[in-house]
């Protein structure tokens, strides 16, 4: 759907909107209120559990949103979840007409464009609505595919090393690439490490950055349940799953894909059915190499510094599967390179 300039202009800024904040395992959404030619109320859904972009957005413009235009751009929500349905909201301030740009495929949320419709309000759906997409990749992705949009995070030397040699520096890329990896914990919403990672570095497995309100999900795969609960991916504040084989005694026990290798995919169903939307692996190479033999991920985020090692563990040890990678982007980030791919 075009629509009017001035139209596409408003959604453009409600598209803008919904990149700030991080909402997981919820959906991005940017609203904006537009009246006479001008915007009297604007929002955007900045965490879980806080107020919706329609609802910060109706609080901004008070009286004047009666008989405004809407601009959303996630078809408003009609549900009553930790908040009140979005739909009901715009009902009840009176505004004129609502457009979003995408349908809401949860069918949990969905179907507030017809409570709309029924409440005498002119909907329009479709404005810009790949570029809005393209905003919320890992909410929509994850409900077209009954499971949370997996990214992979490599941080590697120009030699492919993950790893540098005892007694040396831990960070192989720089500060600004490091901050990024913070971004991707929090805009995914769940991160995930094997039990070598955690043995290796200790890590914490936060996000680390201005403005996260939830801190990620940790998942440890322990297929043994050899970790000790003193580790500090265990302590840190917020949820964690050591995730064990049967009988192990870990927080989430799962199956076996194959003698010594966990059952993925069952681990991403139960992780989708607890509300999980994406999810962050962050290694090592064996967990890496696991998720790509069994086709489990969607996007790569990779990280190279301008040196070589010449020593220390390769990314891609233990992967048995060969694959094609279409590029994305490059950018980048201090004197390191973030190159994003995805499967082609």
């Amino acid at each position: 759907m075009a629509g009017p300039p001035d139209e596409r202009c408003w959604m453009r800024r409600a598209i803008r909107l919904s990149k700030r904040g991080y909402p997981a395992p919820n959906p991005r959404v940017g609203c904006v209120i537009v009246r006479d030619g001008r915007i009297v109320g604007e929002g955007w859904h900045d965490a879980c559990g806080g107020p919706h972009a329609e609802v910060v957005a109706l609080e901004q413009a008070g009286s004047l949103a009666r008989g405004a235009s809407v601009y959303v751009t996630l078809e408003p929500c009609n549900h009553a979840g930790r908040t009140a349905p979005c739909s009901q909201a715009l009902i009840h301030a009176g505004v004129g007409k609502v457009c979003f740009a995408c349908p809401d495929p949860n069918p949990i949320a969905a179907g507030g464009g017809g409570a709309l419709r029924t409440a005498g309000i002119a909907v329009e759906d479709g404005l810009l609505g790949d570029e809005a997409r393209a905003a919320n990749t890992r909410f929509l992705r994850a409900m077209e595919l009954g499971r949370p949009y997996v990214v992979l995070k490599v941080a590697m030397s120009l030699d492919g090393r993950v790893t540098r040699g005892p007694g040396t520096e831990r960070w192989i890329t720089g500060e600004l690439a490091r901050r990024e990896g913070h971004r991707l914990r929090a805009e995914c919403g769940a991160v995930l490490v094997g039990r070598g990672t955690v043995e290796a570095d200790n890590p914490r497995l936060t996000a680390r950055l201005r403005g996260v309100r939830n801190q990620p999900l940790r998942v440890i795969l322990d297929p043994a349940g050899r970790l000790s609960p003193d580790r500090r991916v265990f302590r840190e504040a917020g949820s964690a799953w050591n995730v064990t084989g049967p009988g192990a005694g870990g927080d989430v026990e799962i199956g076996w894909a194959s003698p010594g290798r966990l059952d993925l995919a069952g681990l991403l169903k139960r992780l989708f059915e607890s509300g999980q939307t994406g999810l962050l692996v962050e290694g090592g190479p064996c967990t890496w190499a696991s998720f790509l033999d069994a086709g489990l991920v969607d996007r790569i985020e990779m990280f190279v510094a301008p040196i070589v090692l010449g020593g220390g563990a390769l990314w891609s040890e233990g992967l048995a599967t060969s694959m094609a990678f279409r590029c994305l982007r490059v950018r980048r980030l201090g004197g390191d390179l973030q190159i994003s791919l995805e499967p082609a």
